[in-house]
């Protein structure tokens, strides 16, 4: 499938070029060539799916017919409620109604005409179940498991997932596999489903030297890419755009570079840009991320943003700033054994569980540990600032051997024994005791002990008074454990060793991008449509606000947005056209 600069004739013209092969502009060069457009789909690196195909690949999109199917109690009306709450003010009310006007339109379209197939969990929550507007279902879509055999060798294009988010080297799991594994001891059927996985995997390593069941990012990633390439949609790896022209119409003709070779292309109807936004961009990074800037981002390495000066030059500029104008995760850090760096996203898996805790140096909790993860290190951010207040960055997670075993800690896997190297390389520390415990972390110990017995005193009550830590539907459902009571959330620590882990803020993916109408098209400085230039993704200035709602709140505007460029670019006269 991948094509070659070299092997496109001089003078090339495509109706649509798309800059970035991510969730979100593999969706636009998918939805364009539906519409029967000539499309081009560039990337800039050497694997396609960007940081979608990290990710769990959740979609979050309201009011689809798997909503419906679920017999959810959703309408528009409900979904903007919960948006306007949800996004604080900072965002605008048209391109939210937008796209959720968007939204079910550009799932309905893929499911009709391309090989993604969708799915939604009779629960699955909003992150904000206290608002007006929430729901526990529905809203939050899926891949389906998909086969990577169906891709031949174009399997090697899909960028595989992180090695510390699959387990046996390589087998990816999602959110229902996980529920299983921590089961695995004490129910029958969790048990054959683990061992379902392992003579799955077994027999793809026997054939394939890899697993090919793609999960969560992976599977919505290669469904897109099996789509692409029976449309023979075009794609140039490893390539970048150097120069953007326009004439009076707006955005003409890009300038290629795919190593030594070079290629002007002519565009019909539309450059619609995805590369990502400007996550890795040291110099956005330390205008637009605060004090002290996040060390680590555990996004795909193509979002540096490089193309956005050709952007500006055109006349494109960003949104207006916001408190948070990236999204975050904390994260665990530990060096691999071939020298990279593993960026471990503590997503749901650990921190609001039972028996876990976060403090700050003083061995005080800061924020509600069940909070979803960009919260979390809003809390962080807030504690770090506080004037006198003790630094929380790097924050600790701590547990006891009833916690590591039940739930893990980070990259240390539920089980009694912690492997090894990460006791000895630091990134896990255990100790005898609590107080033995914060001398090794430097972490106040009187603070540490007097934390833990006033949590040890709401895990019995099943109240936290300082935080409400399980207070709400989400953090009960997703967070926390729902077997364990009186408070899902909430349990002792108190059986030694206990172990910690440092947490860091980590930004997964840019909340500001640049400004755009509800059609996606590029405003310039006097809100004017920049002609024939389109962006989504994370190029684009998120309707979120800088707030994260919900599971899967890039990748469901990037759909839908993706989908309204691709309608605008083809215009009222195209219908969709079935693959040749």
């Amino acid at each position: 499938m991948p094509e070659t600069l070299a092997r496109l004739p001089e003078g090339s013209t495509f109706d649509v070029v798309v800059a970035g092969a991510g969730g979100a502009g593999m969706a636009a060069a998918l939805f364009a060539a539906i519409r029967g457009l000539k499309v081009l789909l560039v990337e800039s690196t050497g694997q396609v799916g960007g940081t979608t195909a990290l990710s769990a690949g959740s979609a979050w999109i309201p009011n689809t017919r798997h909503a419906r199917a679920l017999g959810a109690e959703d309408d528009l009306e409900k979904a903007a409620t919960y948006l306007r709450h949800a996004s604080r003010g900072q965002s605008s009310e048209t391109m939210r109604r937008a796209f959720l006007r968007l939204g079910p339109e550009a799932v309905e379209c893929l499911e009709s005409h391309t090989q993604v197939r969708f799915r939604a969990r009779a629960l699955h929550p909003d992150y904000n179940t206290e608002l007006e507007g929430s729901t526990l279902r529905g809203r939050v879509l899926e891949a389906l498991p998909f086969e990577g055999e169906r891709l031949g060798e174009d399997i090697g294009l899909v960028r595989p997932p992180l090695p510390e988010f699959t387990i046996l080297g390589g087998l990816m799991v999602n959110q229902e596999d996980v529920l299983h594994l921590l089961r695995i001891r004490r129910s029958g059927a969790a048990l054959r489903h683990a061992a379902s996985l392992l003579l799955d995997y077994l027999g793809d390593l026997a054939r394939y030297r890899r697993s090919m069941r793609l999960m969560m990012g992976n599977a919505l990633v290669g469904r897109l890419l099996l789509s692409l390439r029976e449309r023979g949609v075009p794609l140039l790896m490893n390539s970048r755009i150097r120069q953007i022209e326009r004439d009076a119409g707006g955005v003409c003709a890009v300038v290629l570079e795919q190593g030594a070779q070079s290629r002007r292309i002519g565009i019909g109807r539309g450059l619609i840009v995805a590369t990502g936004g400007f996550n890795r961009d040291p110099a956005r990074r330390a205008a637009l991320l605060p004090d002290p800037p996040p060390p680590h981002c555990p996004g795909a390495p193509g979002h540096t943003g490089a193309l956005h000066p050709l952007l500006e030059a055109l006349g494109a500029h960003y949104g207006p700033s916001r408190p948070d104008n990236a999204f975050w995760a904390p994260v665990s850090v530990r060096k691999r054994a071939d020298g990279t760096m593993a960026v471990f996203p503590h997503f749901m898996l650990d921190r609001g569980r039972p028996g876990v805790i976060a403090v700050d140096a003083a061995g005080r909790r800061f924020v509600n540990e069940a909070v979803s993860y960009h919260p979390f290190v809003q809390g962080m951010y807030a504690a770090q600032a506080r004037p006198g207040g003790a630094a929380a960055i790097p924050a600790f997670l701590i547990t006891d051997a009833e916690g590591l075993r039940r739930y893990g800690l980070g990259m240390a896997r539920p089980g009694s024994r912690p492997p090894r190297a990460l006791l000895a390389d630091g990134y896990l520390t255990r100790a005898a005791t609590l107080r033995g415990l914060a001398q090794a972390l430097g972490i106040d110990a009187a603070g540490l002990e007097a934390t833990v017995v006033r949590m040890n005193a709401f895990a019995q009550s099943g109240v936290d008074a300082d935080f409400g830590r399980g207070s709400t539907d989400y953090q009960r459902i997703t967070a926390g454990d729902p077997s364990h009571g009186p408070n899902p959330c909430l349990g002792p620590v108190r059986t030694p060793p206990f172990y910690a882990i440092r947490l860091y803020p980590g930004d997964i993916g840019a909340a500001t991008g640049f400004l755009t109408d509800e059609r996606a098209r590029v405003l310039d400085a006097q809100g004017q449509p920049i002609g024939r230039l389109y962006a989504c993704g994370n190029d684009m200035h998120s309707v979120m606000g800088g707030q994260y709602p919900g599971p899967g709140i890039t990748i469901g505007p990037g759909l839908a947005f993706a989908y309204a460029a691709a309608l605008d670019a083809a215009g009222p006269e195209t219908s969709p056209q079935m693959p040749s």
